[in-house]
């Protein structure tokens, strides 16, 4: 990675940003891919526990739809999705990536039986687990202490947004603080943690978008994933965007909020993804988000005119 000069941006390879690819052939000097899997695991929003329903904007499949089949053990799974990747890159590592639902959510004994069993598979160079910030009670930090010591691990959490009211409204059922407050006892014990946003939920402003980015960036967080909110038949949101809460964003409104969001985060943040996908069967809007490497080639484009970069303005921010 270069330095930056008044005329000469930050570079992760060819990238303006500091891409999850380049991170990983950094780290291990080859091809790293995660390998989705669903354990079973349900969420505390879902069950009761603290409310029904779930987000109001994840699907049946907890956020899994590209996962393995639920009804299929770890090791099918880990199989099936490992060779169906491999078709794209024939050699490589992997990362199991515990994707769906939310999976912390059961005692620790279990979460020892899943997790070992993929560590334990040919390739696998380590975990990334996907969680919410209320599901990390004291024993389960304990074990991913210990799992971090020994293997390369990531936390993954949804945030989604800093705004409070909009949690309410989608259903969250757990505030700002809670996440705060579970960084930082994941990183107690250097454990890499990504926030999940989420640009385009119900209500929200470009402004609130941008705190939300502007607060991800001052976070002890190593990661963000940013997701263009997809409306996907069958989840409560349908509700909310028939009542006339929601109004999808224009691809090029998208865009812009990227890249402003890219110039105001650290220059060491490693940037997981800048957009979801969703089933196309599924797909209600914005259905532009179907043209994955577009969206992704406009967002190299837009950096390269802007003359921009990750971290261009971060310390400002």
């Amino acid at each position: 990675m270069n330095s930056p000069t008044l005329d000469s941006p930050l570079l992760w390879g060819d990238k303006r940003f500091h891409t999850w690819n380049y991170e990983m052939r950094s780290e291990f000097n080859e091809k790293v891919f995660k390998v989705m899997l669903d354990a079973g695991f349900t969420c505390p929003n879902r069950d009761g526990t603290i409310a029904r329903g779930g987000c109001t904007f994840c699907s049946a499949r907890g956020s899994g739809d590209f996962a393995g089949k639920r009804r299929d053990d770890l090791i099918t799974q880990f199989d099936e999705i490992r060779d169906k990747q491999h078709l794209k890159w024939p050699n490589a590592k992997y990362i199991g990536y515990f994707q769906a639902y939310t999976n912390t959510y059961a005692p620790v004994e279990t979460l020892r039986e899943y997790y070992e069993v993929i560590l334990q598979q040919p390739g696998v160079i380590g975990l990334s687990i996907a969680t919410r910030p209320d599901c990390l009670p004291d024993d389960v930090i304990e074990y991913l202490a210990e799992l971090n010591k020994r293997t390369y691990l990531w936390v993954e959490m949804g945030l989604q947004t800093v705004h409070d009211s909009t949690s309410e409204l989608i259903n969250r059922a757990h505030d700002t603080q809670c996440f705060v407050d579970a960084v930082a006892k994941l990183r107690k014990h250097n454990i890499r943690v990504c926030a999940h946003i989420i640009y385009g939920l119900p209500q929200e402003t470009h402004e609130m978008m941008m705190e939300t980015g502007r607060a991800v960036s001052k976070m002890d967080v190593q990661g963000i994933k940013i997701h263009l909110l997809h409306l996907m038949r069958g989840t409560p949101m349908v509700r909310q965007y028939e009542a006339g809460l929601l109004r999808f964003l224009e691809q090029d409104e998208y865009i812009k909020l990227i890249v402003d969001t890219l110039e105001i985060l650290p220059p060491e943040m490693i940037v997981h993804r800048l957009t979801g996908d969703a089933p196309r069967k599924l797909l209600i809007g914005p259905t532009w988000s179907l043209k994955k490497w577009e969206v992704l080639n406009t967002i190299d484009a837009q950096l390269k005119a802007r003359n921009t970069w990750q971290g261009k303005y971060w310390r400002n921010a």
